[in-house]
Parts: C-alpha cells; sequence; structure tokens
C-alpha cells in the first residue's frame, strides 16, 4: 500500500484523505472526511456511525464492505480509520441528504441514463469517447488511432470468448502476456514506467505505442481465426505469437534509431504532441 501525497483535494477547500493501492489500482478515501465535506457535520464520525448502522439495518452491502486503514490523523499520528473506494464513496453519497450531495446525485443519474441508453445503441459509447478526448485536446490523429485500438481490441477479446476465456482475471492475465512479450513490461510495469497510477494506459500511448499494440492485438486475432484455440492454454501460445509479431516491429524501429517505449505519459508529453511526424503515420 502506498500512501500519496497524503490528502487530497477534492471538494472546494476541504481535503480528503486519501491512500493509493498499487496492486488493485485503486484510491481509498477516508469516510469521515467525506461525510465532512458533504454536510459540514461538527461531528462526521457520530454521524457516519449512524448512517452505518441504517444502511446495515437496509442490508445495504456498500458499509458491509468497507474496511479501516491506517491514515494520518489531525494530531498527525497514524490511525484506523473507516476508507471506501470510489464506488463506495458514491453509493454512499447517494444515502446522504445533504444540498452538496445533490449535484453528484444529479451526475450518477446522468451517467446512469447514458449508459442505458448505449446498451440499446453501442455506437453512442463510440461517439462520447471521441468527444472525450476532442474535450481534453488530443489530436484528431491520435484519436483516429485510439478508436480503431478499440475496434482492434474487440476483435481479439471476441476470439477470445469464443477459446472459453473468461472476462477479469483470464482477460488480465493475456492482456499482461502480450504486453510483456511485445515491450517487456507488462501492465503495471509500464504504467509505472510512465508515472501513471489509476489512469487507463492506451490513453497514455503515443501514435507508435497504439500501433504497436494494436499490430499485436490483429496479429493475435488473425492467429486465433485461423487456429481456433479451445481453451485458456492454447490461448495464451496465440497471444504470445501474436505479440512476437510486435516486438519484432519494435526492434526494427528502435536498430534504425526510432524511440518505441516512452516513459512520458499524456500530461507529460502534451495531448495534442501525441502525433508521429513523416511516414510513420502511414503505418497503420
Amino acid at each position: 500500500m502506498e500512501e500519496i501525497n497524503n490528502k487530497i483535494q477534492l471538494f472546494e477547500n476541504k481535503q480528503v484523505r486519501a491512500l493509493w493501492d498499487e496492486n488493485a489500482e485503486k484510491w481509498w478515501f477516508s469516510v469521515v472526511d467525506v461525510i465532512e465535506t458533504l454536510t459540514e457535520s461538527i461531528d462526521p464520525a457520530a454521524y457516519w456511525r449512524k448512517l452505518k448502522q441504517r444502511l446495515k439495518e437496509e442490508g445495504n452491502e456498500t458499509v458491509t464492505n468497507c474496511h479501516g486503514l491506517k491514515m494520518h490523523a489531525p494530531d498527525g499520528k497514524m490511525r484506523l480509520t473507516d476508507v471506501a473506494d470510489t464506488k463506495q464513496v458514491l453509493r454512499l453519497i447517494q444515502s446522504i441528504p445533504s444540498k452538496k450531495a445533490e449535484p453528484f446525485k444529479l451526475w450518477l443519474a446522468k451517467v446512469g441514463s447514458e449508459r442505458i441508453d448505449e446498451t440499446i445503441d453501442p455506437e453512442l459509447s463510440i461517439d462520447r469517447a471521441i468527444q472525450n478526448y476532442r474535450r481534453l485536446g488530443y489530436s484528431e490523429s491520435w484519436i483516429n488511432q485510439r478508436i480503431k485500438s478499440i475496434e482492434v481490441r474487440k476483435a481479439l477479446t471476441d476470439e477470445w470468448d469464443k477459446a472459453g476465456v473468461k472476462q477479469g482475471q483470464e482477460y488480465a492475465f493475456l492482456t499482461d502476456l502480450m504486453y510483456k512479450t511485445w515491450s517487456d513490461m507488462n501492465t503495471q510495469e509500464y504504467k509505472k514506467h510512465k508515472g501513471l497510477k489509476k489512469e487507463n494506459l492506451r490513453d497514455n500511448m503515443t501514435n507508435v505505442e497504439l500501433i504497436l499494440n494494436m499490430l499485436a492485438e490483429a496479429s493475435a486475432t488473425e492467429l486465433s481465426q485461423k487456429t481456433e484455440p479451445e481453451n485458456l492454454n492454447e490461448s495464451i501460445k496465440v497471444a504470445v505469437s501474436g505479440a512476437e509479431v510486435a516486438k519484432d516491429a519494435r526492434k526494427s524501429l528502435e536498430q534504425r534509431g526510432g524511440e518505441v517505449i516512452s516513459s512520458k505519459n499524456a500530461k507529460q508529453l502534451g495531448k495534442r504532441e501525441l502525433v508521429l511526424k513523416g511516414s510513420v503515420n502511414n503505418f497503420h
């Protein structure tokens, strides 16, 4: 468990203590700090005890799953405090009657409505992703590559599904294996190399990195369609073979003086700089 900056600014000028869990790749937030910020209660700990009891009586699993971690208390000492991850905090906010909590509740309702719309019309999710990338300042060239990478990834996961690979841990295992094969780093190592935590790795790749990762996944998809693996072990062999195609391309480019694996993330590069110059743009 790694502590980052000790405190994080979340609401106005209020401080909410947080810890970064490197293994789970998630933030843990102090529940009493969130409650103090949203309710301005003079005794947030007592408020939390009452809220916790009420939620338990209602059978709310969020409270059951909350646990304690040691965080810096106002007196400077490390003391055990109840924490919640982002999903749990958002659920707790729904149970807090407060004017300050109302904007979060409206936002949650809006997001929920959008997700329902996307299940009916999946194209909406792609359109929303494009708009979000534009709003964040990514170049049109990079956005085109990123959207294409989503299409390529979907084709590969369709092959995994046909082979009986389970979503979640097995998907993550194969993804890790492919990253390790073509880039010499697994997902966590790659993210650490770029100074990332919760951020999406692919959203912080240069065009070259995106292209090589697409090459790995497209190659694995092609090989999977030819060999028709029937289980995880057979899919592992296909994943490695596909990623080795991208590894060969990476080493070939590096031998010619090209920079492939960048340590910089999107913020450091400047999102608009995630564009390649010259003939590399023609490599799709």
